[in-house]
C-alpha cells in the first residue's frame, strides 16, 4: 500500500500506528515505525538502548546512563531504565549484549555550570552528569527525547553514518557542551580532539575495543578508531579541553585514552575532551559525521547524508521512512496494540545489527587495520557479530526479509576472514575479533543467509575458506589464550575433534561437551555449504562429523535415561549430574541434552525413542507439579531467555505432540514478552532473542541452522504478510485470540496440509498459509509419525 512521507511522519509524530478501524484484520499498519517503542528491553536483562539509529545504521546515538561510577557502564547497551541519570550521548551502541559494555563513544554532554574541574575526574558522575525523568523522554524509531533536570532539552535523530541533535539549553545558566571523546564505554587506549572556532566544528577520534575485556587479558586491547566530526550552527564563547585531572581553559586540543587498567576496567582520572560554551538560551544543533577510516571519511558521510541547513525534523521524517520501509517486510492485520508493538519493536531489534561499516565512498577500515574498499557487487561491508547468539534464527529472518543485506553480511564476514590470516572469528567487534562464546558459529551462519535468499557473495570462496578451517590444526586451535570465554582459536582444539571425534572434558575450549555440539552444529551446516557448491565428497566427509555427537552420548548417565556429557580423553566417563554446567556455555546438562537440531530423530532414538523422548521433554518443560516450567525453574529446566533453550518448545512438533509446542510457544510470547521495559527475556544478543519473538508471533520457526524447513506453531495475528526473499508469504489465522491458539487445521496454497511443518519451497517460493484455530488441543492433527518435520541424520563414522 503506497503511503506518503506526510502521513507516515505525522503517524510518528503523534506515536500512533495508524489501523483501519473496519473488522477485517486484513486492514493493515500504514506506520509499523510508530508501534515501536525503543524502550522495551531497557531495563535489567534485556539490556536494549533506546536511542535513535537507522536499520543496520553505522551511528546509534543514544544516552549513555550512569549510576554513580564513572569507569563503569550502568548497563552493557549504556542505558537502564532504573538509572535515573545521564552523564552523555553516545554515537556508538550495541543492542542486548551480555558483558559489561562496548562502543558507545565519544559522548556529547549539555552542563548548565562553569566548567571548574576536570570532567575525567568526576568520579561518581555527580557534578557533570545530571537527573532526568522518563515523564519527560521518548524514544521513537530513529529518534530520541529527553528533558533533563539541568533545565537542557536534548533531541537526537539518526542518518545512516551521521546524525542530527539539537540542545535547548535553559536561559540564565551556562550554556555549555562536553564531548568526552575518550569516554567509551570500556575506555580507551588513545583519543584526540580538535575545536575550530571559525568553523564552529569539533572532531576527533578515539581508539578502542576491549569488549569483554575484564574477562580475558586477551581482550585488553583496541582494535578500532571512530573518527568524528561535528558542526555546529551557533557561535562559541568559550572553549576548554582537559587531560586527566588538568582543566585547560581557552584551550582547543587535547589528546589522551583512559588506558583500561589490570583488570580491563578504565582508571579513574584518566582521560581528555574539550567543551564548547553557547549564549544562555541558546538552541543549538549539531550535525555529526563518523567513520572508523578517517576525519576526512566522517566529513564526507556527513555532507552526503546530513546537507547543511537540514533540521532536525527532516533528519527525524526520513529515518521514520526508512524504518517503515525495512519494518514493512512483514505486514500485520489484528492482534491488540500491545501486541503489534511487541512485535514491530522486536523485529526493530532485529534489525539494529550487524551494522554498515564501509563509508560512502566503499571505504573501511580491515581486520588487518589496513582500510579497504568494498567489491563489486557488494553494497556495504557490515560489522559486529555475535555469532553464537545469532545463527540460531536471526540472520534467517534478516535474510529473508533483506537478501541483499544478508548477502554482505556473508560477503563482510568472508572479507574479515581474509584480512586475519584466514581464520573466522565467533563474534566480531568493528574491525576486530574478540573471540567470545564457543563453536565455529560462522558457518552455520552463512549456511542461514544461503538457505533463506542470500545469494550476492562469494559462496564458493567462503566454502572453500570455513573448510580449511575445519581440516587445518593452526597454533590458536591448540591455545588456552582467552579461555575460557574468549578461546582464540576458531575450532578450538580440532586436534581432538579429528582424533577422537570429540571435544575432550581437558581442552582448549569452553566446555569439552558444549563445545562437541557446537561442532557437530557447524559440521553439519559445512555439509549443507559443500551440497550447495557441489563439493559431494566433503558434504559426506562433514555430514558424517556431524554425527560425532554421539560420541557424547551415554546412555547409562543417570539411572533415569541417557544424557550427552563431558568425556575424559582416554574416552572414560567422569562423575556426572545433570544439574551441572560442567563442560557447557551458560547452560546445564540438561539444556544441551536436546541442542541436536539436525538430527532430532537420531536423538529420540538415543533417548529410546519417541514415547521416552516426549517423556524427558514433559519433565523438561513442567516442573514437578505440572506447571509450564519455561524459565526461571532452575538447572533442569528450559530456560527461553538464553540461546540455547530456544528451539526446545519446537521439539515437540517432532514428538508428535504440535499441540504442546504451540501451547509453549504461546505462554512465552504471552508472558515474558511484553511491551515494557522489562519486556525482553535475557540479554537481546543484538537482536537474536527479538529474532525469536517474530518468528514465534509468526507460527515459524527455522529450526535446523542452515536449512530453510519451518516448524509451525500457531499464529499470534489473524493476518500476516512476509514480503520474503523468494515471494510473498501470506499466513491466515481467521479468529486468533489468547483462547485460540490451537491448530485444527491448515492449507498451503489451497491443499490440506498436516504437517507440523514446511518444505524449503515455502521460502523459496512464497506462498499462503490458512489456518484453522481452536480454543482445544487437536492431538489428531500433526501427531502422526510420518508427519514429523525431517532429520539429516549423520552416517555412522
Amino acid at each position: 500500500m503506497a503511503t506518503s512521507i506526510r502521513v507516515i511522519a505525522l503517524c510518528a509524530l503523534l506515536a500512533v500506528p495508524l489501523v483501519s478501524t473496519a473488522a477485517d484484520p486484513r486492514q493493515q499498519i500504514l506506520s509499523p515505525a510508530a508501534a515501536v517503542n525503543p524502550l522495551i528491553g531497557s531495563s535489567h536483562g534485556g539490556n536494549t538502548f533506546p536511542g535513535a539509529v537507522l536499520p543496520f545504521g553505522m551511528l546509534q546515538w543514544s544516552p549513555e546512563n550512569t549510576r554513580g561510577k564513572h569507569n563503569r557502564t550502568a548497563a552493557p547497551g549504556g542505558y537502564l531504565y532504573e538509572a535515573a541519570r545521564i552523564r552523555g550521548f553516545s554515537l556508538t551502541h550495541l543492542s542486548g549484549t551480555g558483558c559489561a559494555g562496548a562502543s558507545g563513544d565519544v559522548p556529547f554532554m549539555p552542563v548548565t555550570t562553569p566548567i571548574t574541574s576536570s570532567p575525567s575526574s568526576d568520579d561518581d558522575d555527580s557534578r557533570y552528569a545530571s537527573d532526568f525523568r522518563h515523564a519527560d523522554e521518548q524514544a521513537k524509531a530513529g529518534y530520541y527525547q529527553v528533558k533533563l533536570a539541568n533545565g537542557t532539552d536534548v533531541e537526537l535523530a539518526a542518518a545512516m553514518r551521521s546524525g542530527v541533535a539539537r540542545f535547548g539549553f535553559p536561559a540564565g545558566k551556562k550554556a555549555n557542551l562536553l564531548i568526552r571523546t575518550s569516554d567509551s564505554e570500556v575506555g580507551s587506549s588513545a583519543a584526540t580532539v580538535q575545536v575550530d572556532r571559525m568553523r564552529r566544528t569539533v572532531s576527533g577520534s578515539v581508539t578502542s575495543g576491549n569488549f569483554c575485556g575484564y574477562l580475558s587479558e586477551a581482550n585488553q586491547r583496541s582494535y578500532y578508531t571512530l573518527y568524528f566530526v561535528a558542526e555546529f550552527d551557533q557561535p562559541f564563547t568559550q572553549t576548554g579541553s582537559w587531560h586527566d585531572d588538568q582543566l585547560q581553559p581557552g584551550s582547543t586540543e587535547a589528546s589522551g585514552g583512559t588506558s583500561y587498567a589490570a583488570k580491563g576496567f578504565p582508571p579513574l582520572g584518566k582521560g581528555s575532551g574539550a567543551w564548547v560554551g553557547f549564549k544562555p538560551g541558546s538552541k543549538v544543533q549539531a550535525r555529526v559525521g563518523i567513520s572508523y577510516v578517517s576525519l576526512e571519511n566522517a566529513k564526507a558521510n556527513l555532507d552526503a547524508e546530513i546537507h547543511p541547513g537540514t533540521t532536525l525534523a527532516q533528519v527525524r521524517q526520513r529515518a521514520t521512512a526508512s524504518w517503515d520501509k525495512a519494518l514493512g517486510g512483514i505486514t500485520l492485520g489484528g492482534g491488540s496494540s500491545d501486541q503489534r508493538t511487541t512485535f514491530y519493536t522486536a523485529l526493530y531489534h532485529v534489525m539494529m545489527h550487524p551494522n554498515a561499516y564501509s563509508d560512502v565512498n566503499g571505504e573501511y577500515r580491515g581486520f588487518d587495520q589496513r582500510t579497504h574498499r568494498v567489491s563489486s557487487g557488494q553494497q556495504a561491508q557490515y560489522a559486529n557479530f555475535s555469532g553464537w547468539d545469532i545463527y540460531r534464527s536471526h540472520l534467517q529472518l534478516v535474510t529473508w526479509l533483506q537478501p541483499r543485506v544478508g548477502s554482505d553480511i556473508a560477503q563482510s564476514l568472508y572479507n574479515q576472514a581474509g584480512q586475519n590470516h584466514g581464520e573466522w572469528d565467533r563474534w566480531t567487534h568493528n574491525s576486530g575479533g574478540t573471540h567470545v562464546m564457543s563453536g565455529d558459529p560462522s558457518v552455520p551462519a552463512l549456511a542461514d543467509i544461503a538457505a533463506f535468499g542470500g545469494q550476492h557473495f562469494d559462496l564458493r570462496g567462503a566454502y572453500h575458506s570455513l573448510r580449511t578451517a575445519a581440516t587445518i590444526v593452526t597454533a590458536n586451535d591448540l591455545s588456552d589464550a582467552g579461555c575460557n570465554v574468549e578461546c582464540v582459536g576458531q575450532r578450538p582444539s580440532l586436534d581432538q575433534w579429528l582424533k577422537l571425534h570429540y571435544i575432550a572434558s581437558q581442552s582448549h575450549a569452553w566446555g569439552g561437551a558444549g563445545e562437541t555440539l557446537e561442532s557437530a552444529t557447524a559440521d553439519f551446516a559445512l555439509s549443507e555449504l559443500a551440497r550447495r557448491v557441489g563439493d559431494h565428497a566433503g558434504q559426506q566427509q562433514f555430514l558424517t562429523r556431524a554425527g560425532y555427537w554421539r560420541n557424547l552420548f551415554n546412555p547409562a548417565a543417570t539411572p533415569q535415561g541417557g544424557y550427552i556429557q563431558n568425556r575424559n580423553n582416554d574416552g572414560s566417563w567422569p562423575a556426572f549430574k545433570p544439574d551441572t554446567d560442567e563442560g557447557f556455555v551458560e547452560g546445564s546438562a540438561a539444556v544441551y541434552l536436546w541442542m541436536v537440531p539436525f538430527d532430532v530423530h537420531g536423538l529420540f532414538d538415543a533417548l529410546g525413542g519417541r514415547e521416552k523422548a516426549t517423556a524427558r521433554l514433559n519433565a523438561f518443560f513442567h516442573d514437578t507439579d505440572g506447571h509450564w516450567a519455561l524459565t526461571g525453574a532452575g538447572p533442569l529446566h528450559a530456560e527461553l531467555d538464553n540461546e540455547p533453550s530456544v528451539g526446545t518448545p519446537w521439539l515437540y512438533d517432532y514428538a508428535g505432540q504440535p499441540w504442546k509446542t504451540q501451547k509453549a510457544v504461546r505462554i512465552v510470547l504471552d508472558t515474558i514478552w511484553k511491551n515494557a521495559p522489562d519486556g525482553i527475556p535475557g540479554n537481546d544478543d543484538l537482536g537474536q532473542m527479538s529474532s525469536w519473538y517474530v518468528w514465534a508471533a509468526l507460527g515459524l520457526y527455522p529450526e535446523i541452522p542452515g536449512r530453510a524447513e519451518l516448524l509451525l506453531g500457531s499464529p499470534l495475528f489473524p493476518h500476516a504478510v512476509v514480503h520474503g526473499s523468494g515471494g510473498d508469504v501470506v499466513i491466515d489465522a481467521p479468529g486468533a485470540d489468547p483462547e485460540r491458539l490451537y491448530v485444527h487445521a491448515l492449507s498451503v496454497d489451497g491443499k490440506p496440509h498436516t504437517k507440523p511443518w514446511l518444505p524449503t519451497s515455502l521460502v523459496e517460493h512464497g506462498g499462503h498459509l490458512q489456518f484453522t484455530l481452536q480454543s482445544e488441543p487437536d492431538r489428531s492433527w500433526g501427531g502422526a509419525a510420518a508427519d514429523a518435520p525431517p532429520s539429516f541424520p549423520p552416517p555412522r563414522s
